[in-house]
């Protein structure tokens, strides 16, 4: 009797662990503001990349190994959009991690999350509490050093807000009335919602359209008096 030969199979890693993406409106909104910001932010860098509640499988293998952060930036991949985030077939893992706790997730993302991370080699790790529920103060920074999270200095602005420096992003995170905004020291501008930024773009738009209009106006323009000249040179040869 012939022996039965076994084929592998291509193991599925499913891009979704059913989950909701966020728990409400407070949650959701500053985890939308940093993927959208962020990722407008790198949008010429082309070893800069973003992603936002996204699987992330550290095993090969292993289905369950995984991970999903609310907010990830890997600086040495390539921008282009997956299903979800395989270790090994990646250059590298994340350097920045942003969670958006709650007391509900206060568990996670002190105790296993923080440990995954760490373990995974994670630069820096995040967590806002937007409605307060247990951080004080409502917005932390860990970075690594010497293998453990060390955490990163918090100012407090005479209003009432927090800033906060991040290395890896190069970034400030301020807390305002309005929620978590990143700050960008060199442009001295604050980091644009989905929605600033799509009127940004709008806006270079019909600049664009309005300079090329121009243009060709102007090139209308040249050539027609270029044509006027051409026949007035015509006219005035002698016979």
């Amino acid at each position: 009797m012939a022996k039965q030969v076994l084929f592998p199979t291509e193991i599925h890693y499913p891009d979704s662990d059913g989950k909701p993406l966020a728990e409400s409106d407070f949650q959701f909104d500053p985890l939308t503001y940093a993927r959208h910001a962020l990722r407008y932010h790198y949008r010429h860098r082309s070893d800069v990349y973003v992603a936002g509640n996204m699987l992330i499988y550290y095993e090969e293998g292993n289905v369950k190994a995984r991970v999903a952060p609310d907010v990830f930036v890997v600086m040495g991949a390539t921008p282009y959009d997956r299903s979800s985030y395989l270790l090994w077939r990646e250059p590298k893992g994340p350097d920045w991690v942003l969670e958006v706790t709650s007391r509900s997730t206060r568990r996670e993302d002190q105790g296993r999350k923080r440990e995954l991370y760490r373990e995974l080699g994670v630069t820096e790790y995040w967590q806002y509490d937007p409605t307060g529920d247990y951080l004080a103060p409502r917005l932390q920074g860990s970075e690594l050093v010497s293998g453990q999270y060390v955490g990163l200095p918090v100012r407090e602005s005479a209003a009432g807000g927090l800033t906060m420096w991040s290395r890896v992003l190069e970034l400030e995170l301020r807390v305002r009335s309005d929620g978590l905004r990143f700050y960008d020291p060199a442009t001295g501008e604050y980091l644009l919602t989905h929605a600033e930024a799509e009127d940004e773009r709008r806006r270079e738009k019909q600049a664009r359209q309005a300079a090329e209009r121009a243009a060709a106006e102007a090139r209308g323009r040249v050539a027609a008096l270029e044509a006027h000249l051409a026949k007035g040179r015509g006219g005035s040869e002698p016979e």
